[in-house]
């Protein structure tokens, strides 16, 4: 059995500050008028950056300066999919998926709401919150790596199930080595409907040596491009490992940055045209580490109209 992944000494976890709530808009309860943007902030070595504030931030939409009504920082329950690979191409990995749900669940809220789906030729629902943590890891000890690759079809079913869940921030992982043979729903179908949804998207993957990836197949290069396209424009992004082992360690590390998001909220400019995509930016203003700092963020929304 693997030891259990311990995120690196060399991590300096800064106290997070009380939340600064601007205006009358309690946490995480969000008005029809109101964008809310998750935001992750790491610093040079990829550790999250815990000790900013809302004047640290500038929101643009469509280029235009907004301003931050609502921010919040605190980790707050989250609605969370994790997906899992269990394609013939993980079978060498199995062992290490395993423990990497149990190091991403092990970061968890105890009032987090949580599903987990396996896909291999198609998505299957193998657990959600009405089972422990146990159970799921009992359930992943009794599967096997076999057939071809539907993650698309993994995303899309994760992301439908979101839809009803119970609470506003809601977020995926995926684990998977990348590429999809298999999905019914086309790539740009489940990328439009991800970048459309209110999902933060994280995903593993699981790289082979650089020696060996020139005899990799074209879907899985490719689909390793289109993972990253989707991951990024939700505001999450792709970890990318080049050994099994350090799968759970690359899960503990996403589980810390979720439960570390900033959420900045504002009132856009009237909407005059539902449907229309919307462009957001957020830039950290603290002059001193900003060109250090990567922010990601969630790249755009579609209103609802008025």
């Amino acid at each position: 059995m693997q030891a259990s992944a311990q995120i690196p000494d060399d991590v300096h976890i800064v106290p997070r500050a009380k939340p600064q709530l601007a205006g009358a808009v309690a946490p995480l309860r969000v008005s029809v008028d109101l964008v809310t943007v998750p935001v992750t902030v790491t610093d040079q070595k990829n550790h999250p950056v815990l000790d900013l504030n809302k004047n640290d931030f500038r929101l643009f939409e469509d280029q235009s300066e907004q301003k931050i009504q609502y921010f919040f920082s605190e980790d707050a329950p989250l609605s969370v999919g994790v997906l899992v690979d269990l394609s013939s191409s993980m079978g060498n990995k199995i062992d290490s998926v395993r423990q990497a749900v149990a190091e991403f669940f092990s970061n968890a809220n105890p009032a987090d709401d949580y599903f987990v789906i396996t896909f291999a030729e198609q998505p299957k629902l193998l657990a959600d919150t009405t089972q422990s943590i146990e159970t799921i890891r009992a359930k992943l000890g009794a599967t096997s790596a076999k057939g071809n690759t539907a993650l698309a079809d993994a995303i899309f079913m994760g992301v439908r199930k979101l839809r009803t869940a119970k609470y506003e921030r809601k977020a995926l992982l995926i684990i998977s080595d990348g590429g999809d043979n298999n999905s019914r729903h086309s790539l740009g179908q489940v990328k439009r409907m991800a970048r459309e949804s209110d999902a933060t998207i994280y995903a593993i993957d699981v790289c082979d040596a650089p020696a060996l990836l020139i005899t990799k197949k074209l879907e899985e290069r490719f689909g390793r491009q289109w993972l990253t396209a989707v991951t990024e424009s939700t505001g999450g992004r792709t970890l990318t490992v080049d050994q099994a082992i350090k799968i759970p360690e690359a899960a503990a590390r996403a589980s810390l940055e979720l439960r570390n998001q900033y959420v900045l909220g504002y009132r856009p400019p009237r909407i005059t045209k539902q449907g229309k995509w919307r462009k957001i930016k957020v830039r950290v203003a603290r002059a001193e580490q900003t060109l250090a700092l990567q922010v990601h963020y969630r790249t755009g929304y579609v209103p609802r109209g008025e």
